[in-house]
């Protein structure tokens, strides 16, 4: 059984967002990182990869419905992508990258010390697209959670870059947030679980990081991008408007 599990969501393919928490001693020291998906689509998705997979069997990876997509749409399978940087992000993977990321798992559980089986996913147990928020009813968490085990009390998800803690039928439910894009506020978020839960922000400096992403990125608007998303423009309360009305709820929590 695992001692202590660091969890690094929605990396988006920012280079100094993850260095920055991978270089934390509780990071450094965790049996294991896991990364609940959405790795690569960003700016740096190579660079990125190279790091992950540099770092061997410490290292739990999940796909994400960004990862799936980068490769979806270099293999003809799609014709485009929401995201607008992800069209770009899947022309920089070289086919290593792209083979790895296709045979990633959907999901992942381990035994983890005073929280006991833990199930990862990216955003629900049963699709990697569905919305589930910290105020999102209880029934839609007992439509998401329908297919899982009794024994899982503990599910661990991102998706949509804002962390929370919360219980839902009895299940403890964690949202580490986003390392590269957070909403809400700046700083890499991400979560240490065992024996409890802590939800971790790593600061790290915003002016340089944005220059080095300017600097080593070609993407055509990566000025804007890199201005937007490290220094978090978008306010939870936008996030929560946007993501919203994708969890089905028809009224309050």
């Amino acid at each position: 059984m695992l001692k202590r599990v660091a969890v690094l969501s929605d990396v988006h393919g920012v280079l100094p967002a993850l260095e920055a928490v991978l270089d934390e001693p509780e990071v450094r020291a965790a049996d294991r990182v896991v990364l609940t998906g959405d790795i690569a689509a960003g700016p740096q998705p190579a660079r990125v990869l190279d790091l992950l997979t540099s770092l061997g069997d410490r290292i739990a990876w999940i796909s994400g419905n960004a990862d799936r997509e980068l490769v979806e749409y270099r293999r003809g399978l799609r014709d485009g992508i929401p995201d607008p940087i992800a069209p770009w992000a899947a022309g920089q993977l070289r086919a290593d990258h792209l083979e790895h990321l296709s045979g990633l798992p959907r999901s992942l559980c381990l035994p983890l010390q005073g929280l006991g089986k833990v199930f990862f996913c990216h955003a629900t147990p049963r699709d990697d697209e569905e919305v589930v928020l910290v105020d999102s009813r209880l029934d839609r968490w007992r439509e998401v959670f329908g297919e899982l085990p009794g024994d899982v009390r503990t599910v661990v998800l991102g998706h949509t870059h804002m962390p929370f803690v919360r219980l839902a039928h009895g299940r403890l439910v964690v949202n580490p947030g986003s390392v590269g894009m957070p909403y809400g506020r700046t700083g890499a978020h991400w979560a240490l679980l065992g024996p409890g839960v802590e939800l971790r922000t790593t600061q790290f400096d915003i002016d340089a990081a944005i220059a080095r992403v300017t600097r080593d990125s070609s993407y055509p608007d990566i000025g804007q991008w890199a201005d937007y998303f490290l220094r978090a423009r978008a306010t939870d309360a936008d996030a929560l408007a946007a993501f919203g009305p994708r969890d089905g709820r028809t009224g309050t929590a």
